[in-house]
């Protein structure tokens, strides 16, 4: 398994919000949730993305943004509309006059604006909750990235408008899958972009030696890995390994581990009853006192304390702390 795959794997959305907004210039909506991830589409006509720093981005027909975490954000036509519609969460949407906006904004279905035939049609999906996504992931993506409509799937942009509009059962369902598929479907394309920048180890993959001890961390992470054994498996010596995963990853190859494997702990935390014992020894861990050590490490909590946030609210998005250091951390030396 490839990081990508290995990272997108964990995406499930749950109660996933689209919607459709018709409208005529002036307007702008702005999207002040704490979602991790917003997907937005122009169907038809055009738009700009307006950051809260930094300068707007156009949006033609056919193109679709990804919108990270922490925002807000603002489509608008023209950039410096004011602001029309302001989403809060799935449940409230305000005017232009700060109150909740009422149906008779409705324009059917999941579709609100003045008539379903104004020239501005923008396609809106957000994920619902911040747990659904890979932190790394997150951390990986600019605050702002487009995709042309010419390197979009059109099929999938038609299966989710339809899809919006039909009451049928199990709607919610196929629409989060819908997500998933369609973040899924623009992180690839965008990464491939030329000009694009993607994260470091999404390029490192392609390396013959980083790519595949990043294959052999992800795919065994349970193994009681060093730096010598995986050079070992690669075919080089430690130095090599040690100096190219550096160079390419941006981290040393036991701190990425430590990272990742914390981060599959945190996923098997929130998704299962598993004991703390049994997950650290499953992402690598002799025991219980040592995962709890590097968990605290790198998120700042216990994995006990990890698992009762997870299972309460849905708490607010945040960036890991930072690189790792895995002295008294790791189950065995790092050599």
């Amino acid at each position: 398994m490839d990081a990508l795959s290995d990272l997108l794997d964990g995406v499930r959305a749950r109660g996933a919000l689209f919607s459709r907004s018709v409208m005529n210039p002036p307007w702008a909506v702005r999207f002040a949730h704490s979602s991790p991830l917003t997907l937005v589409t122009m169907v038809r006509g055009g738009a700009w993305i307006v950051p809260e720093h930094g300068e707007p981005l156009e949006l033609a027909a056919g193109d679709t943004a990804i919108l990270r975490a922490p925002g807000p954000h603002t489509v608008a036509h023209p950039a410096d509309a004011p602001v029309t519609c302001t989403v809060l969460d799935r449940d409230t949407c305000l005017g232009p006059d700060g109150a909740a906006l009422t149906e008779e904004a409705s324009q059917g279905l999941r579709t609100y604006g003045e008539s379903s035939e104004s020239p501005d049609l923008l396609l809106s999906g957000y994920y619902e909750v911040s747990g659904d996504l890979s932190q790394r992931l997150v951390c990986a993506l600019p605050p702002v990235l487009v995709v042309p409509g010419d390197e979009c799937h059109d099929w999938l942009r038609e299966l989710i408008t339809a899809e919006i509009g039909c009451p049928a059962p199990g709607q919610q369902l196929v629409l989060d899958r819908l997500l998933d598929l369609a973040l899924i479907t623009m992180l690839r394309a965008w990464f491939d972009r030329p000009g694009a920048r993607p994260p470091a180890w999404y390029t490192a993959m392609d390396d013959p030696v980083v790519g595949q001890a990043l294959r052999l961390m992800h795919n065994r992470p349970d193994r009681p890995w060093t730096v010598a054994l995986l050079a070992e498996h690669c075919g080089v010596s430690r130095a090599t390994l040690a100096r190219d995963f550096r160079a390419l990853v941006g981290v040393p190859p036991m701190t990425y581990l430590a990272d990742w494997r914390v981060g599959r702990a945190a996923d098997l935390l929130r998704e299962s009853e598993t004991t703390v014992e049994a997950i650290a020894r499953r992402v690598g861990y002799s025991n219980a006192f040592a995962l709890s050590a590097a968990f605290k490490r790198l998120r700042g909590t216990t994995p006990t304390e990890h698992r009762r946030a997870a299972s309460g609210a849905p708490a607010q998005w945040s960036a890991p702390r930072g690189e790792a250091d895995l002295v008294g951390v790791a189950p065995v030396p790092s050599s």
